[in-house]
């Protein structure tokens, strides 16, 4: 169920696409659905339906309805029944509970077992906002109370709905069928199902909980930000429990997926989003950002550097020095022991063995050879305006301290490139080539002087 305004927020953006550790709610609870491989995902939108379909686009196995106005929890279920098949179970998940776990639903799904009504619940000294099962002195459920409609003895009952369910699809038709909207909301409670389930002698089951953060939902900022810090928290444990060592797991930040080897170091303040890979002793230094990228085995990652391989990704190889103050942007795959120093920015470039850009420079659209040296200040000129150029710089060429390289252009092999030279043509192998105006010297001149008015 994904409908609701989501006043609270305060916000333009449909409550349910807030991002939680990268990915919007909704999101969370879809790929949780596919763990249990689910024969159709429904969601069912209201608020900002065009925004919250908008990105579901590319999910082939999401069907998404509409509830139009918004009349409660049963009005929405309404919608979304007629395109349910009555051989099946109903899973009914909420798009603003975004850590609910997929071995607590497959549990659920237990309880239900194709013929039982199974409710998730949570004992909880702090049950207000949230309806109240009611049991009855057998201890079977007889009936969830929403807190605006309970007596003030059951507010104190402390055992709550979650508001996840499991029900036989060809039950659920029928009771939501007989909702009516005679309460305090006037609205239809899909809550209301459990006293027609009673009333019909189905069982209904209770999975009770104690994982609060597993059945939190999102009404807040606050809400949202504390989600997050539950979050993190799991995925730091998880990591720290495969091995890894984080230099303190509150200042960890994962927004998508990190795959490490052995004896990976990871320091203060780092960020990983999209598809991360770690190998065999890799460290990371204190306030990185690496995204959707592959680092090899060995490679120490400095303080301050960002990688981001967007959609082409980023390669670094075995052994290799990045940083501090390094950029690796899209397309830069680097070879084993390769050295990108602070302040060097590569993008689109291909950098052999052990070649170096220590600091200051820059490389886009470049081949680079093995054992290249490549100075401080220097940059391949590859944009003139309207389209891009490669530069081959060849193997164990020396580039001079801040020297242009205007593609496309090909370094021989070798080759010496003077300081400070603008180089617009192909270098032979093994020479010194210099480009720069020639050095000029005026004796005894002298500065010009302020005007005295």
């Amino acid at each position: 169920m994904a409908a609701g305004k989501g006043t609270r927020m305060k916000s333009s953006m449909p409550k349910v696409l807030h991002r939680l550790g990268g990915r919007a709610l909704l999101q969370h609870v879809i790929d949780t659905a596919g763990q249990l491989q689910a024969r159709r995902v429904v969601v069912i939108t209201g608020h900002g339906a065009e925004q919250v379909e908008a990105t579901l686009v590319h999910n082939d196995h999401v069907q998404c309805v509409r509830q139009m106005p918004q009349l409660g929890t049963g009005h929405a279920m309404q919608q979304a029944v007629p395109v349910l098949a009555d051989d099946g179970v109903t899973l009914v998940l909420s798009g603003d509970v975004p850590l609910i776990q997929a071995d607590t639903l497959s549990a659920l799904l237990m309880s239900c077992d194709g013929q039982h009504l199974a409710l998730l619940t949570l004992q909880t000294p702090t049950p207000t906002g949230y309806g109240r099962l009611v049991r009855n002195a057998q201890s079977q459920v007889q009936a969830i109370v929403e807190e605006k409609d309970a007596s003030p003895e059951q507010r104190q009952i402390q055992e709550i709905y979650s508001g996840i369910m499991a029900v036989p699809t060809r039950l659920l038709r029928g009771w939501l069928a007989r909702l009516d909207n005679r309460n305090a909301q006037q609205e239809y409670y899909l809550t209301d199902v459990v006293k027609f389930a009673v009333a019909d002698g189905c069982t209904v089951q209770a999975y009770c909980i104690s994982d609060a953060w597993q059945v939190e939902g999102v009404n807040n900022p606050v809400q949202l930000a504390s989600l997050e810090c539950a979050y993190q928290h799991r995925q730091a444990q998880r990591l720290m429990l495969d091995g890894v060592r984080l230099a303190d797991p509150a200042r960890f930040d994962l927004r998508g997926s990190l795959i490490c080897g052995q004896d990976v170091e990871i320091d203060v303040n780092c960020v990983f989003e999209g598809v991360v890979h770690l190998g065999d002793g890799v460290r990371i230094g204190p306030n990185c950002v690496i995204a959707n990228a592959i680092i090899g085995a060995g490679t120490f990652v400095q303080a301050f550097s960002h990688i981001d391989g967007e959609q082409q990704g980023v390669t670094v190889g075995q052994d290799a020095r990045i940083g501090p103050f390094a950029r690796l942007r899209p397309g830069a795959d680097l070879g084993n022991e390769v050295h990108i120093g602070n302040f060097v920015e590569v993008k689109n470039s291909t950098l052999a063995k052990g070649a170096k850009a220590n600091h200051l420079a820059y490389l886009g659209d470049a081949t680079v050879g093995e054992r290249v040296n490549y100075g401080a200040g220097s940059i391949t000129a590859n944009y003139d305006g309207a389209n891009k150029h490669r530069t081959v710089i060849e193997a164990d060429v020396h580039v001079g301290s801040n020297s242009v390289l205007v593609a496309p252009v090909t370094l021989g092999a070798g080759g010496t490139i003077g300081g400070g030279s603008t180089i617009t043509k192909d270098t032979p192998a093994g020479a010194l080539t210099v480009a720069r105006g020639k050095q000029t010297s005026i004796a005894n001149w002298q500065r010009p002087t302020k005007i005295k008015k």
